[in-house]
């Protein structure tokens, strides 16, 4: 992440699993457990090349359940962006959201709180920023913070994207993929 000057940067911000890696039913709990999506990992070299800032913004409620210490779960996103950068990729930051859902936190999507806290630590022109995520709440997180949402087919969003039109998203762009997002981003 680099700026020509103190003014506040544009960011991407990503859902981590069904954006960036795949989905599990069972919650992912170990880096054995993970497996980048097809295309996920050129999209992010292609994303390194731009001025965006690039954060990761992921709830993650196994922690809050019990399944998985906050420290494991550190330890998995540690190791994405190692392996990211390795090729060639970059992620900037990573937020997450260790609470379960009936602990009503400021910080779980679909609430704003991850990509409020990153704009605030980052310096983030949020007006200028794009959520990419698989869920409806991702898109809701990122409306609530003033940041235009993009939903991707991959992961959860095959069966959000029929929900869209009935919680008043229906004009959130819908692309296949993390490199179909970056290059919708980049075109517009």
């Amino acid at each position: 992440m680099a700026s020509q000057s103190n003014a506040p940067l544009a960011a991407i911000f990503l859902d981590r699993d069904g954006v960036i890696n795949k989905n599990r039913e069972g919650y992912v709990l170990s880096w054995e457990q993970v497996h980048f999506l097809p295309r996920s990992l050129s999209a992010l070299r292609r994303l390194a090349q731009t001025s965006y800032a690039i954060v990761v913004v992921t709830n993650q409620s196994a922690i809050g359940r019990g399944l998985i210490r906050n420290e494991a779960a550190r330890e998995i996103n540690d190791r994405l962006i190692s392996q990211i950068r390795l090729d060639k990729g970059r992620i900037d930051a990573t937020y997450l959201c260790p609470h379960a859902p009936q602990d009503n936190c400021n910080c779980r999507k679909p609430k704003p709180g991850l990509l409020l806290q990153a704009s605030q630590d980052l310096n983030l022109d949020l007006t200028r920023s794009w959520m990419i995520g698989d869920a409806i709440t991702d898109l809701q997180a990122g409306i609530a913070a003033d940041v235009q949402p993009i939903l991707v087919r991959s992961g959860r969003g095959k069966t959000q994207e029929p929900l869209c039109a009935a919680r008043g998203l229906g004009q959130v762009p819908v692309v296949n993929d993390l490199k179909a997002a970056v290059k919708y981003i980049l075109s517009h």
